[in-house]
């Protein structure tokens, strides 16, 4: 309690807008690189998406501006809204105290924010932004010693949030959208207990597809391929409870780990590609590492490792059990789970782990057994997003480096210019990153004289 008492006298141009004394003048400024940044994110996320989901003309003529312009503005404001709340919680204060210049500020300015935003996509911010606050007050409880991290703990979250994602995908409804999508997309429909269609037609279609290769054989290298891996994958042991009927157990999950490895390395490699091509010039023997880098690997081994490990350990289940039960997939979801080892990501940890809480809390609205909050997703990420605030005003070394890289860019650097070797006095090490920057005051407008004050003739 004595920490959140203590305050100083300093107003919002000694701490905040250390580059212009004037606080209209530093709220424009603000608002006009806040909503630059924020088009150049917008409008191509957008346009991209469109392209994706094949928007017919309509979209692109009434549709496309308004979502951007509406997306920039959520944004814009966000960024701006906070910098007029700094000035505003001063003048009502009279001084500043070791929550309003982060959290104090960032609060109402989020809430107003996220309200611009359309409906459709406040669950998604918030998630995003719940997430990111949890890992922040998770690295401050480190950083003060009141939370000891567990060796591999993001892998033994991910392996726990495995086996509960992967329960409910083998449960009847028990997800739905793009997460089913995305598992079944993962894992294969043969580990959907409900399977359209039954193993005769399933063993009739593999009958068709061998009398079709017969009658019209190919010579090619791909026919003969083609053909090795058939004749593999036709002979070895296959439960019946297995759904995979056009292999073994073994092939089974050697190919879904072969399939897996391969996405994952294509997605690191075009993740890579706007930064390998910005050097095609000046240094063209970087394009070799678009292909030959170590986490394009990493990221294959990671989703080859986990949907082998799973199918594995679901089919030597089914051989154990000589049955076909949804509990199975908790067992073979956590222990594939492991696979993290190879990509280690607190990040992806905590993402999945935030949309379980979330998927978890609409099955007990379903059922009857969780109340319902109306508001509840603007309110969490408004609170969410202060805590982050807070870590980049106070303590900047517990805030997720992505996270305070965007935060530059939205405030074209300005966020790095507030005087923080002021706010070490609250015991967060404010100024840990930031010990070379002092800033150059003009003394006619300070309440405490500046360590270097502007001189004026």
């Amino acid at each position: 309690m004595a920490a959140l008492s203590k305050s100083i006298p300093h107003n919002c141009y000694e701490i905040g807008h250390t580059w212009h004394p004037s606080c209209g003048v530093s709220f424009v400024q603000i608002t006009g690189g806040a909503l630059e940044e924020s088009l150049k994110i917008y409008a191509p996320l957008y346009l991209i998406a469109a392209i994706l989901r094949k928007r017919k003309l309509d979209y692109y003529l009434h549709k496309l501006l308004p979502e951007i312009l509406q997306s920039a503005s959520f944004l814009t404001a966000n960024g701006a809204l906070y910098m007029a709340f700094f000035c505003i919680l001063r003048k009502i204060l009279g001084k500043f105290y070791s929550w309003s210049p982060g959290f104090g500020a960032a609060l109402p300015a989020s809430y107003v924010a996220i309200l611009i935003e359309r409906k459709s996509r406040r669950g998604l911010l918030t998630i995003y932004m719940a997430n990111l606050a949890t890992e922040t007050l998770f690295r401050m409880g480190v950083a003060r010693g009141t939370i000891t991290t567990l060796r591999n703990g993001e892998v033994l979250l991910f392996c726990i949030t495995a086996a509960m994602y992967m329960f409910f995908f083998r449960c009847k409804d028990g997800l739905k959208g793009f997460t089913f999508s995305a598992l079944r997309f993962i894992v294969g429909k043969e580990e959907i207990p409900t399977h359209s269609y039954s193993p005769e037609a399933a063993y009739a279609r593999v009958e068709q597809k061998t009398e079709k290769h017969e009658e019209t054989p190919r010579m090619s290298i791909i026919a003969l391929v083609r053909k090795l891996v058939d004749s593999i994958c036709k002979h070895g042991p296959r439960h019946r409870c297995c759904k995979h009927y056009e292999d073994n157990c073994i092939s089974y999950c050697i190919k879904g780990f072969i399939r897996m490895f391969s996405v994952g390395y294509l997605i690191q490699c075009c993740l890579r590609i706007p930064s390998a091509f910005r050097h095609l010039f000046t240094q063209p023997s970087r394009l070799l590492s678009l292909f030959y880098n170590k986490e394009n690997f990493q990221l294959g081994a990671f989703l080859g490792s986990f949907v082998s490990i799973y199918k594995g350990t679901s089919c030597f289940l089914r051989w154990v059990r000589n049955l076909d039960d949804e509990l199975h997939a908790i067992i073979a979801g956590f222990l594939a789970g492991v696979s993290m080892m190879f990509y280690k990501s607190t990040t992806i940890s905590m993402y999945l782990a935030s949309k379980l809480v979330e998927t978890m809390y609409f099955k007990g609205i379903e059922a009857g057994k969780v109340p319902y909050f109306p508001h509840a997703d603007t309110i969490i990420y408004s609170i969410s997003t202060a805590i982050c605030f807070q870590a980049a005003v106070m303590e900047v070394q517990t805030l997720r480096p992505s996270y305070w890289k965007f935060l530059l860019r939205l405030t074209k650097g300005k966020f790095a210019v507030m005087n923080r070797k002021v706010l070490d006095v609250f015991g967060t090490g404010a100024s840990k990153h930031f010990q070379d920057f002092v800033p150059r005051l003009d003394p006619r407008y300070t309440t405490v004289a500046p360590e270097f004050p502007i001189e004026f003739s």
